[in-house]
């Protein structure tokens, strides 16, 4: 196991959870890959902890989908196939024009400010070329909308299907020409929310999470033909 992260300890959180947290972070961020083995000895000494906590994590991610237990292999990251990606989309589409709908009619001034904000926020970072911290401002672009809908569970629910695709997102920000396309879309996505036009505002999300849809699908062949390649050496 050659991934680099480290578990940041909470004082409020049970250790179970603490460990769970670090865990889920580094899979969704790809600091541990689809397909990687995840070994409870080998983690509990990483994160300094015992193997209790970490059968505990194991349990909950295998729940959540992110972790696979195999036959005589152990627990593994789980890879995403083409068809989890588009069952995740499919709901996350119907449930973002819900989100959208409610934020139209309901964002304040003070949101609207915000947004712009993050807007604005995510085209700075895209100069900077850092793909991790452009990923989480894109997040906090859509955490916006997502709170303006005023409905906590429906919030809820977006962010965890978000975040089933978030160990994707960096690979789909590698291309220029997909980040060029955001900074226009969010400028677009928010002219269209502060002049309440619902439609045009949900076209605009469609077709931000179709063309993710297709980024990330690229990047599913890619890992699957690697593995071929490495099965015939």
């Amino acid at each position: 196991m050659t991934s680099d992260f480290s578990v940041d300890m909470n004082e409020y959180l049970p250790l179970r959870d603490v460990v769970f947290n670090t865990l889920r972070q580094a899979i969704l961020k790809g600091e541990l890959k689809p397909g990687e083995r995840l070994l409870e000895i080998a983690l509990a000494e990483r994160l300094g902890v015992s193997r209790t906590p970490v059968r505990e994590a194991m349990r909950k991610l295998e729940q959540e989908g992110l972790v696979a237990m195999i036959p005589r292999r152990g627990a593994q990251v789980a890879s995403i196939t083409e068809k989890d990606l588009n069952d995740v989309l499919e709901v996350r589409i119907a449930l973002e024009n819900v989100a959208i709908e409610k934020a139209c009619k309901l964002i304040t001034e003070d949101e609207l400010g915000r947004l712009w904000v993050a807007a604005k926020e995510f085209e700075k970072t895209k100069a900077e070329g850092n793909l991790v911290r452009l990923a989480e401002t894109d997040v906090a672009f859509h955490e916006i909308i997502y709170q303006a809908s005023d409905n906590k569970r429906l919030n809820q629910v977006l962010n965890n299907l978000r975040e089933q695709m978030y160990r994707y997102r960096v690979e789909y920000l590698k291309e220029e020409q997909t980040r060029n396309l955001l900074v226009s879309e969010h400028e677009e996505l928010v002219k269209a929310i502060r002049e309440g036009d619902v439609q045009k505002a949900q076209d605009i999300s469609f077709h931000h999470l179709e063309n993710q849809r297709k980024a990330i699908i690229r990047t599913i062949r890619a890992e699957n033909e690697t593995k071929e390649a490495e099965k015939k050496e």
